[in-house]
């Protein structure tokens, strides 16, 4: 059996939406063991005149916890 952990993280791209999740799971991934899935939860943007200056998208990751790991 499976035991997961969620974690809620920002991520922010001046590209797109995809580019900030794209961004924020390779950066989370440096640190966190066995990525599993990703839900997203919001998707937002700062609007600059016209445009859109910022996308900013948070997710939920989730990740399996080792349960053979040892404390050191």
């Amino acid at each position: 059996m499976d035991i997961k952990k969620h974690l809620i993280i920002t991520g922010n791209s001046t590209i797109s939406w995809k580019d900030a999740i794209v961004k924020a799971i390779a950066e989370a991934s440096k640190t966190i063991d066995y990525l599993s899935e990703v839900k997203i939860i919001e998707q937002r943007a700062n609007i600059d005149g016209d445009k859109i200056s910022e996308y900013f998208v948070d997710l939920d990751l989730s990740f399996i916890i080792d349960v053979n790991r040892k404390d050191s």
